[in-house]
């Protein structure tokens, strides 16, 4: 994984990093009992912060509960140029796209020679 998205020393929720083009790299945090009202993304500063809390707890009479749902904070240090371009909340997985968006003037460029 590059060094353009760093976790900071968190273990809740887990997540997976993956590339899915040479400059779009898609970021999945498992977020099973959370519903989309209870999650907020945002950045701040070059970091990626994602921030969820069950806004509303089940009624019913819990027997065991094995599926955590506390509140959490997760950060990602993005690397220059880095930025989010779209969350996806689907069965429980929030999909956060990120994409390497180099301003056209710090491209390289070619001299033609004459």
């Amino acid at each position: 994984f590059p060094v353009t998205i760093a976790a900071l020393h968190q273990s809740y929720p887990p997540y997976n990093i993956f590339k899915v083009e040479e400059d779009v790299f898609r970021v999945d945090l498992a977020l099973a009992g959370f519903d989309k009202k209870d999650v907020d993304v945002s950045v701040d500063n070059g970091t990626l912060i994602v921030k969820g809390e069950i806004s509303t707890e089940d009624t019913a009479e819990t027997l065991h509960k094995g599926i955590a749902t506390r509140k959490f904070t997760r950060t990602f240090a993005l690397g220059e140029y880095m930025e989010v371009t779209s969350a996806e909340f689907k069965n429980g997985m929030l999909s956060i796209t990120v994409e390497r968006i180099v301003p056209e003037e710090k491209k390289p460029k070619t001299i033609k020679i004459k």
